[in-house]
């Protein structure tokens, strides 16, 4: 006995980045969730016709910029003033001059490793494919092709339903791609 092959995703294709803008907006609309839409270039726009919200990584380096910047500052002034004082040219122990340069660099060092790292946790990288790789329609989107993809995670999904409601948006070359 066969198995029974589920559904993935759903893909459809659109002629124009207008089409494709106002086919976001019209997904969004209904209420899907789970969708992306894909294009050769950046259209300006997309984020809101989507209806997706500013990212978070701003705050979390933002964060770990202060704590990063707070915390060398506190090492140094540990080290230097209860840890171990030493007199150096009439000094005082706490130069908080001369913290400052090597906080700011622990700092902006923390920060970049934090982006790095929180934009790939926040995409939900690595992703080494996607469902949409077994289309060949799909291959057209690094030159000249706009798609809008939904997921079957969505709780909206449905297998029969969704590939109409693409097409009655103005979808072409509509593609339900299975496991």
């Amino acid at each position: 006995m066969e198995k029974q092959k589920k559904p993935v995703i759903v893909l459809a294709e659109f002629s124009s980045p207008a089409e494709l803008l106002h086919a976001a907006e019209k997904v969004r609309d209904a209420g899907y969730k789970k969708f992306d839409c894909h294009s050769p270039f950046p259209i300006h726009g997309m984020d809101d016709a989507m209806g997706e919200k500013r990212s978070p990584l701003g705050w979390i380096v933002g964060t770990v910029a202060i704590l990063a910047f707070v915390g060398m500052m506190g090492f140094q002034i540990w080290t230097s003033a209860v840890d171990y004082p030493l007199v150096l040219s009439g000094k005082p122990f706490v130069s908080y001059q001369a913290f400052g340069i090597p906080s700011w660099a622990v700092m902006v060092l923390s920060s970049a490793i934090t982006a790095v790292f929180g934009m790939w946790a926040l995409n939900g990288m690595p992703r080494y494919h996607h469902p949409v790789f077994y289309s060949d329609n799909f291959a057209r989107v690094t030159d000249d092709g706009f798609f809008v993809s939904i997921e079957a995670r969505d709780p909206l999904f449905n297998a029969n339903n969704t590939p109409g409601f693409l097409e009655s948006i103005g979808g072409k070359n509509i593609e339900l791609l299975e496991e």
